[in-house]
C-alpha cells in the first residue's frame, strides 16, 4: 500500500478497533474525577468576557474609530485562591501508572495556569501568561493569515433567511439522527439574549442567541461545527474510562477547532469571509502580543485587509480580552495541524475519541491498549453520509473554502417519522431582526466562534 493510499484508508467512517475497557485505578480515578470537577466550576473564559460591547461600538463609531473605552468585566464568582489550593492538595504524586500520572499531572498545569490567567486580568502579567497557556503567534502561521487575506476573496452573497427558530428545529433534528445511532444521545439547546456568541457548545449546552440570523446555506456546517464536532466529542469522551477526555486534555482547544471547522468545509459551505475571519484572528493577536491596541488593531484589519468594520472591531475586541487574549489563533492553527496530521496519515475517526491535542495521539494509543479508553462510540453524521476526507487533503489551506455553497450544505438529517429528539430549548422563541444581503456573514449574525 502506497503512501496515498494509506492517507485514503486512515480517512475512511470506520471506526477503530475496540478493546476490553477497566477503570482507573483509585488514586487515578480520585484525581481524574477531582480535575473534571474543577474544569466544570472554572468559568474562566466567562471571565474575560467584555461586558456592554454594544455600547463600545457605538462610542467607537462616534469618535471616527479612534477611541474606545476601558473593557469592563463582570466580578467573577470564583474563589481562586481555594481552586489553587485544592488542585494542589491532589495526590498527583500517588497516582498508580506513569502514564495516567502524566496525562492528569499536564491537565492540573493547565488549570492552574487558567486560575493564574484571570487573576492577572487587566494586568501586564496578563499577555504572558495567555502566551504560556495558548502560544503566541508563529511566524509561519502569521504568513499563512496573511496570504489568506491577501488572496481570498468573499463568498456569494446570500440572504440571512434562517431565523432562530429554524435553526433550534434544524439542531433538534440533528440530535434527533444521533439517538437514532445511539438513544441516550442529548444536547440541552438554550437560547439567550445575552450569551456573549451568537453560537456556542459549553459543557455539552448548545447556546443560540435570540437574535440569530443566517443563510440557509451555513445552517448545515455550523451545526456539524457545534454539534457534529464539539457535543460529539464530548458524549464519547463521556463513555471513556478516563472521564478527562469529556472535558479536554491539556491544551485540546486547536484540535477541536481545526475539527469543526473543517467540518464546516466538508458539509458543503465555508464561505471565503469565515477563513478571512479566522486569519483576522491570528493577525490581531500578534498585534496584540506587540503591544497594539484596540484602534490599532482594527485599523489593521479594516483599513489594510478590507475587513466590515463590525468585525474588524469585534475580532479586536476579541484580542485584547483581559488584557491580550492569543486564545483565537488556535482555530487557523488548529486547521493547519489538523491537515498536516492528515496528509501524514493520521486516523481520523480515531480523533472524535473524545477531547485531546494532536499530540496526545501517541498517548491515546497507550490508553487503549491498556483499557483506559476506547474508540469512538459515534462518529460525526457528515463523515458518515459522505464518506472519506481525503479529496480535501491535497488543498493548501487559503484554497480551503467554497465561492458557492455545495448541494451538501443544505442536506438536513433524514427524518424518522414518529420520533423526535429528547432535547430541550431553555429558552423563549424570541423574532430575529430583519434580513438583510451581504457578502459579511458577520452582518447577517453569522456565529463569532
Amino acid at each position: 500500500m502506497n503512501r496515498a493510499e494509506a492517507v485514503r484508508e486512515n480517512t475512511q467512517a470506520s471506526r477503530p478497533p475496540s478493546r476490553p475497557t477497566r477503570q482507573l485505578p483509585p488514586v487515578a480515578a480520585e484525581v481524574d474525577a477531582a480535575l473534571v470537577e474543577i474544569d466544570a466550576r472554572l468559568d474562566w473564559l466567562l471571565a474575560l468576557t467584555p461586558l456592554a460591547t454594544d455600547a463600545l461600538w457605538q462610542d467607537f463609531q462616534a469618535s471616527g474609530w479612534t477611541r474606545v473605552a476601558a473593557l469592563r468585566y463582570s466580578e467573577p464568582a470564583l474563589d481562586l485562591t481555594a481552586m489553587r489550593r485544592q488542585l494542589r492538595a491532589l495526590p498527583i504524586e500517588d497516582i498508580e501508572s506513569p502514564l495516567l500520572a502524566s496525562v492528569l499531572s499536564e491537565k492540573e498545569r493547565e488549570l492552574e495556569l487558567m486560575i493564574e490567567l484571570v487573576r492577572l486580568r487587566g494586568t501586564e502579567g496578563f499577555i504572558g501568561a495567555s502566551i504560556e497557556l495558548f502560544g503566541g503567534v508563529e511566524a509561519e502561521l502569521l504568513a499563512t493569515a496573511r496570504k489568506i487575506l491577501e488572496s481570498v476573496g468573499e463568498g456569494e452573497a446570500l440572504v440571512a433567511d434562517v431565523g432562530v427558530d429554524e435553526v433550534v428545529a434544524a439542531a433538534r433534528a440533528e440530535v434527533a439522527w444521533y439517538c437514532r445511532q445511539a438513544p441516550d444521545f442529548d444536547v440541552e439547546i438554550v437560547v439567550d439574549a445575552d450569551i456573549g456568541s451568537l453560537m456556542m457548545v459549553s459543557h455539552g449546552v448548545l447556546y443560540l442567541d435570540a437574535r440569530l440570523r443566517l443563510p440557509r446555506a451555513r445552517l448545515q456546517p455550523l451545526l456539524q461545527h457545534e454539534i457534529g464536532t464539539h457535543v460529539l466529542t464530548r458524549y464519547n469522551g463521556l463513555r471513556q474510562p478516563l472521564r478527562q477526555l469529556s472535558v479536554g486534555l491539556a491544551h485540546y482547544d486547536p484540535l477541536q477547532e481545526g475539527l469543526g471547522v473543517l467540518a464546516e468545509y466538508l458539509s458543503g459551505y465555508l464561505p471565503g469571509e469565515r477563513l478571512r475571519v479566522l486569519a483576522a484572528r491570528v493577525v490581531a493577536a500578534d498585534l496584540a502580543i506587540h503591544g497594539e491596541e484596540i484602534p490599532g488593531i482594527f485599523a489593521c484589519l479594516h483599513e489594510d485587509h478590507g475587513l466590515p468594520t463590525d468585525a474588524a472591531f469585534d475580532i479586536a475586541v476579541r484580542a485584547l480580552r483581559g488584557g491580550g487574549l492569543t486564545k483565537d489563533a488556535v482555530y487557523l492553527r488548529g486547521l493547519v495541524e489538523l491537515l498536516a496530521d492528515l496528509r501524514g496519515g493520521g486516523d481520523f475517526a480515531l480523533l472524535f475519541a473524545g477531547k485531546f491535542a494532536l499530540k496526545h495521539r501517541v498517548v491515546l494509543e497507550q490508553l487503549l491498549e491498556a483499557g483506559w479508553a476506547r474508540a469512538p462510540a459515534l462518529l460525526p453524521r457528515y463523515l458518515q453520509e459522505q464518506g472519506p476526507v481525503a479529496h480535501c487533503l491535497d488543498l493548501d489551506v487559503a484554497s480551503l473554502h467554497h465561492s458557492h455553497p455545495d448541494a451538501n450544505a443544505t442536506a438536513a438529517p433524514p427524518a424518522q417519522p414518529g420520533r423526535s429528539s429528547p432535547a430541550s430549548d431553555g429558552g423563549s422563541d424570541r423574532s430575529a431582526a430583519a434580513d438583510t444581503t451581504t457578502n459579511n456573514n458577520t452582518n447577517n449574525k453569522e456565529p463569532r466562534r
